[in-house]
């Protein structure tokens, strides 16, 4: 099993950090939020551009067939440079739904959104902890010539700013039962659905969406029996989304490393006193471990051998030890690591936001102990 990266992916990952060098430094981000854009369409039609929205797309759908490496590669750089594009929530959350599906419209959906020309949100989570599928109770109730979709879903990344909504429903059963589950696609505009924007910590647009009796036809559910295609591209989103926080770790290493180098007290970098050099060598540490997990799990999942363990051995250990990174980062550079006009900060809540997303640490690291004592029994 080969854990190093292509000289393919390499220069896809050159490509992407040449990008966002060029055009999203921090300030360039920070006046972006400030402005009140989501993102900016000019750098998400240059990644439609570059190939990145169609990279994990099977190239029947008009994609180029990516494995999970190259996915890694390029999130990697987008956590580094604290990327606020939707690229998880619409690209591997509901691009990836709708990539699953044999359903003609779902297609010609993925097709617009491949393109950049329209996003999709992926809804489902129902804010009692849903990284288990099992656990979606938002009702979908058969009516004539479709469904009646009924309940809310929380935390919709891109839910407001979306052409499209994937909705992950329930059409018979109760949770915890993996069958019954369905997955359908619905228009945001339509009539009984209310959306309720905000951002999140980590500067990201975000919606609350409740669907009160919403007509859906039956050509609209994309796939039905859908736990397996929801753990599937749950899993995967997982894998991108500690790229993006090992992308984030390195850039808090980097900068604390330069910081701790060029601050000085009693004229002497403070790099040199014990405290701060234990702290360095403890977040270099961190770093690599953090790394390792995710290229070992990478690899994993591209052989077909990645279960559920594995991604919350993954899931948890980013979200124990990018923590660790954050408080570290902030305590060496002091006050200054909490204010907006340092970028410090934002990673710290960036790597807190990834670790809240599909079970923080402590549930993923519960569910290994619970597998491993199945095992022993």
């Amino acid at each position: 099993m080969d854990f190093s990266q292509t000289d393919e992916q390499k220069m896809l990952q050159e490509s992407v950090k040449r990008l966002l060098e060029r055009s999203y430094d921090f300030e360039t981000r920070q006046k972006m939020l400030q402005s009140g854009r989501p993102w900016s369409p000019e750098i998400w039609q240059a990644l439609a551009e570059m190939g990145i929205l169609g990279l994990p797309f099977a190239e029947e759908v008009g994609g180029f067939g990516g494995a999970m490496a190259d996915v890694v590669a390029v999130a990697e750089p987008f956590g580094a440079h604290l990327l606020i594009e939707p690229y998880v929530s619409s690209i591997l959350l509901a691009g990836s739904c709708l990539g699953q599906s044999d359903s003609p419209a779902a297609q010609a959906q993925l097709s617009k959104i491949i393109t950049g020309e329209q996003t999709a949100a992926f809804t489902h989570e129902e804010g009692k902890g849903t990284a288990d599928p099992a656990f979606v109770s938002l009702a979908a109730t058969e009516a004539a010539g479709g469904f009646t979709l009924s309940g809310e879903k929380r935390m919709v990344l891109g839910g407001a700013q979306a052409d499209t909504l994937v909705v992950s429903a329930r059409t018979r059963g109760t949770a915890p039962d993996k069958d019954g589950l369905s997955l359908f696609m619905v228009d945001p505009k339509q009539q009984g659905v209310s959306i309720r924007s905000f951002i999140t910590i980590d500067g990201r647009h975000a919606a609350h969406i409740t669907f009160d009796g919403v007509q859906i036809p039956s050509e609209r559910r994309i796939a039905d029996d859908a736990h397996s295609v929801l753990q599937t591209v749950i899993s995967r989103a997982i894998v991108a989304l500690c790229a993006e926080a090992v992308g984030a770790m390195g850039a808090l290493l980097g900068l604390t490393s330069e910081y701790a180098s060029t601050r000085k007290q009693f004229g002497t970098p403070i790099a040199t006193f014990q405290t701060i050099s234990h702290r360095l060598a403890d977040m270099k540490i961190a770093y690599v471990k953090a790394r390792s997990c995710l290229l070992y799990t990478t690899a994993l999942m591209d052989a077909g051998q990645a279960g559920a363990q594995d991604i919350s051995i993954l899931k948890g250990q980013i979200g124990a030890l990018g923590r660790d990174i954050g408080e570290a980062a902030i305590q060496t550079h002091g006050g200054v690591g909490m204010t907006d006009e340092v970028s410090i900060g934002h990673f710290h809540k960036r790597i807190l936001t990834i670790n809240a997303l599909f079970g923080d640490s402590e549930y993923h690291f519960r569910a290994v102990g619970k597998s491993l004592a199945t095992v022993d029994a």
